[in-house]
């Protein structure tokens, strides 16, 4: 099989809930970061023939034809491919692997996959109205809240991060700890520009002037006295998870433009990376946090290497009570 190389990965600065990018579609917060991972590449955009977008939330109209729309807008050509997947948290990352695939089967010389979400944008779904509502009153489903609920009743996602927290004993204060140094690694990385090369600049226009948002605007100074105040959001009685201690609510795009091993040398662009691997695995429901045990390991293995041979480890967790998952896997998070 083809191997797989990544020539360019942009993203937008992150939003937070009705903060600075909740008024932008998605389809127009795409457009942007593609375009700028398409010319960052150096590949003529005639010859990428393959775009794949992750998005969850519908917004607008144009939300069944996403990925269409965003690549065309972006400067892909009319016959080029374009697909929509949904993996909800995991949409972006399915798209890369999408491409990957592709790219590595031969079906796609140069691709782009990424993804984008304007949580703040949420649509709300009305079905009652279809048929006409004769009589007495209609109901509206959030679909920003749907994504984030459990649809075999286990309720939201964070009573599957509070299940976590007993099974592996996490305690409040271990989950307070871990959400204050992943602050404070967020606001020293933003203070020396260490994401200032990914981020590619938004106009925005406030009332009557254009600003440009470049910066994450949701990570916040905290501290562990200040942490331990907040009350537990989603059980009652002895909950360890909270606001202060699980993500946001987020806004945000990123793409990364893909090629194979051949087509990288013809067209003398210079790579970047190399993928070696990948993998997906499913786990229960009611611990939806402990899916990083398994695809570590699977990933592992497929890359033909073992835990103590990776040097930087990368972990994008909704909870930190999902650093029990890390725990059983003996990954070590550097302090530096």
């Amino acid at each position: 099989m083809n191997n797989v190389f990544v020539l360019s990965a942009v993203r937008s600065a992150i939003g937070s809930f009705d903060g600075s990018l909740s008024l932008l579609e998605p389809i127009d917060l795409g457009t942007t970061v593609m375009r700028e991972a398409l010319k960052r590449s150096a590949v003529d955009p005639e010859l990428i023939n393959s775009s794949v977008v992750g998005n969850c939330i519908p917004t607008e109209s144009r939300s069944p034809y996403l990925a269409r729309v965003i690549s065309i807008n972006a400067g892909l050509s009319h016959n080029s491919s374009a697909l929509t997947v949904n993996r909800l948290c995991g949409s972006a990352m399915q798209a890369v692997i999408s491409i990957a695939q592709s790219i590595r089967l031969g079906d796609t010389l140069f691709g782009i996959g990424g993804g984008v979400e304007i949580m703040s944008k949420g649509g709300f779904l009305s079905s009652d109205l279809r048929s006409g509502k004769r009589m007495g009153n209609t109901s509206m489903i959030d679909m920003m809240v749907a994504v984030l609920t459990d649809p075999f009743g286990v309720g939201h996602m964070g009573v599957t991060a509070e299940n976590l927290a007993k099974k592996w004993n996490i305690t409040r204060e271990m989950q307070d700890e871990f959400a204050l140094t992943s602050q404070t690694r967020a606001k020293n990385a933003i203070d020396l520009g260490r994401f200032n090369d990914q981020i590619v600049p938004i106009s925005i226009k406030k009332k009557r002037e254009n600003v440009i948002f470049n910066t994450d605007e949701h990570p916040r100074v905290t501290t562990a006295e200040k942490l331990a105040t907040m009350k537990a959001a989603f059980l009652k009685e002895n909950g360890t998870v909270t606001a202060g201690n699980a993500s946001g609510i987020n806004d945000g795009a990123s793409f990364i433009v893909m090629g194979s091993e051949e087509a990288t040398k013809k067209e003398n662009v210079q790579p970047i990376a190399r993928l070696v691997s990948y993998a997906i695995s499913g786990v229960p429901n009611d611990v939806m946090g402990e899916g990083p045990i398994p695809a570590t390991e699977v990933a592992l293995k497929k890359a033909g290497l073992k835990l103590k041979d990776i040097d930087i480890i990368e972990s994008n967790e909704a909870f930190c009570a999902s650093f029990g998952c890390t725990k059983r896997t003996g990954a070590r998070f550097l302090h530096n």
